[in-house]
C-alpha cells in the first residue's frame, strides 16, 4: 500500500509540476503584442495557397483578412476541388473586389492519397510563383503582419514554421468548450514542446520553404500520412531541420456549435495522432487534470487527510493556472471557463479510448479510414489501463 501511496503522490506532484511549466512557457511565448511588424526592404515574395470547401461560420472575413496584408509582394492561390463549391461564388468575389492582389481560382482534385485537403492543396503548390509558400486553412483569419511574423520565426534550421489555432469568438458553451480543447490545452502542449525543440507541426498554417519539402519528393510527399502535418512534421525531422511555432499564433473564429461537432472533430484529431504518433499519444492520458486530482484524492484518503479540501485546493491551482494563461494571452475566457476546463478534462479519458478503439472518421462528407488496430497494439493498451486504474481503486478501499 505504501508503494502505491507514493507512487500517487509523486504522479500528482510530477503532473503539476508539468502543468504549471507548460503554461508559463506558454505565455512567455503568447503574450499579445499591439506592435505590426513591418515587412524589411528586401522581404521575399510569398504564395499564399487556400484551400477552400464549403461555407464556414466567418469564413467571408477570413478569406478577405488574405486580401489586406501588409505584405509587398505576395499572391494568394485558392483550391477548391469542385467547381460547384458553394464556396466559388464567395471567392471569386472577393478576388474581383481586390485587383491590386494577385490572386486565382484552381479548380481539380488530384486524388494521390486518402487526405481530401492534401488532394486539393497539390495544384496551388504546383502553380505557386515564389519559392516561400503558406498553406492557410481558409478558417485562419490573418492579421495584417501574417507573413512577417512566420518569417521572422525561420532561423537557419527551420524546415518548418506553423502555427496552432486559436479559437475565437464562440458562440454557445459547446462552441466554449472548443475553445477549451484547442487553448489551454492543445496549444499549450505545442507550445511546451516547442520551446524545448520539439516543435510538431500543426497544419492550420504552414511556412514552407519549397526546396525543403522539395527534396523530400515535393507536396506529394505529405500523402505518406493521413495527416499531413504528421508527414510534415516527419519529413522535417527527417532531414535534420526543426519545426518551429510562430509567436502569438493565429486566431480561428469558432461561431457556434454543436455538442456533436465538437466531439467529432475531437475524436477525428485523437485518431489521427493515435495513427501518426502512438507512443505519444499513449501518453496524453496523463496530460489532463483528472488522474491528478483522482492520485490526489487517493493519498489524501490514505493518509487521512481532508480529500474534499485538497481536492478543491488541487482543482483551483490546476483550472486557476489555465485561466490564467489564458488572460495573459488574450484568448477567451469568461467566469464559467474553469468550469469548462473541467468538462473538458473529465472528456478526456473517454476521447482517449475513443482514439484506440476507433479506425475512420468523417470529414466534409468524407469517410476516411486510419489504419487498421493492431490487436495487441491499441486493444492492449486500453486493456492494461483499464486494470490499472481498478487495481488502485480496490487498493484504496482496501485500505484500513
Amino acid at each position: 500500500m505504501t508503494i502505491a501511496i507514493c507512487a500517487a503522490g509523486l504522479f500528482c506532484l510530477a503532473a503539476v509540476a508539468l502543468h504549471l511549466l507548460t503554461i508559463m512557457l506558454t505565455i512567455r511565448r503568447c503574450r499579445p503584442t499591439v506592435r505590426v511588424m513591418t515587412a524589411p526592404p528586401d522581404a521575399p515574395p510569398v504564395t499564399l495557397l487556400r484551400p477552400v470547401c464549403g461555407i464556414e461560420n466567418y469564413i467571408e472575413e477570413t478569406l478577405r483578412s488574405g486580401f489586406t496584408l501588409d505584405y509587398p509582394r505576395y499572391e494568394m492561390l485558392f483550391c477548391v476541388a469542385r467547381a460547384d463549391d458553394p464556396i466559388v461564388p464567395l471567392v471569386q468575389r472577393l478576388i474581383a473586389q481586390h485587383p491590386q492582389i494577385p490572386a486565382r481560382l484552381l479548380v481539380g482534385d488530384d486524388a494521390i492519397s486518402d487526405n481530401p485537403k492534401l488532394n486539393n492543396v497539390l495544384k496551388g503548390w504546383r502553380n505557386a510563383a515564389h519559392a516561400w509558400i503558406v498553406i492557410a486553412d481558409s478558417n485562419v483569419l490573418m492579421p495584417r503582419d501574417y507573413v512577417q511574423r512566420l518569417l521572422a520565426a525561420w532561423r537557419p534550421d527551420t524546415g518548418l514554421v506553423c502555427s496552432p489555432p486559436i479559437g475565437s469568438r464562440p458562440d454557445g458553451r459547446w462552441a466554449e468548450l472548443e475553445c477549451a480543447f484547442l487553448n489551454a490545452y492543445q496549444a499549450r502542449f505545442q507550445y511546451g514542446a516547442d520551446t524545448i525543440g520539439f516543435g510538431f507541426a500543426q497544419g492550420k498554417t504552414m511556412l514552407w520553404h519549397r526546396a525543403v519539402l522539395d527534396r523530400a519528393g515535393g507536396a506529394a510527399a505529405l500523402a505518406a500520412e493521413l495527416a499531413e502535418d504528421a508527414a510534415a512534421t516527419k519529413i522535417v525531422r527527417s532531414a535534420g531541420l526543426r519545426v518551429r511555432l510562430v509567436d502569438a499564433p493565429f486566431d480561428q473564429p469558432l461561431g457556434r456549435r454543436d455538442a456533436g461537432e465538437v466531439w467529432r472533430r475531437q475524436v477525428r484529431w485523437s485518431r489521427l495522432r493515435r495513427a501518426s504518433f502512438k507512443s505519444y499519444y499513449t501518453a496524453e492520458i496523463i496530460t489532463g487534470g483528472m488522474l491528478p486530482l483522482v492520485a490526489a484524492g487517493f493519498v489524501a484518503s490514505a493518509l487521512g487527510a481532508p480529500v474534499t479540501g485538497i481536492l478543491v485546493a488541487l482543482a483551483a491551482l490546476w483550472y486557476g493556472g489555465e485561466t490564467l494563461l489564458a488572460v495573459a494571452a488574450g484568448w477567451h475566457v469568461t467566469w464559467r471557463s474553469p468550469l469548462v476546463f473541467a468538462l473538458r478534462d473529465a472528456l478526456m479519458p473517454v476521447l482517449w479510448v475513443y482514439g484506440w478503439t476507433g479506425n475512420g472518421y468523417v470529414w466534409r462528407g468524407n469517410h476516411i479510414q486510419t489504419a487498421t488496430p493492431s490487436r495487441y497494439g491499441e486493444y492492449r493498451i486500453v486493456r492494461s489501463f483499464t486494470r490499472m486504474t481498478s487495481a488502485l481503486v480496490r487498493k484504496a478501499a482496501d485500505n484500513p
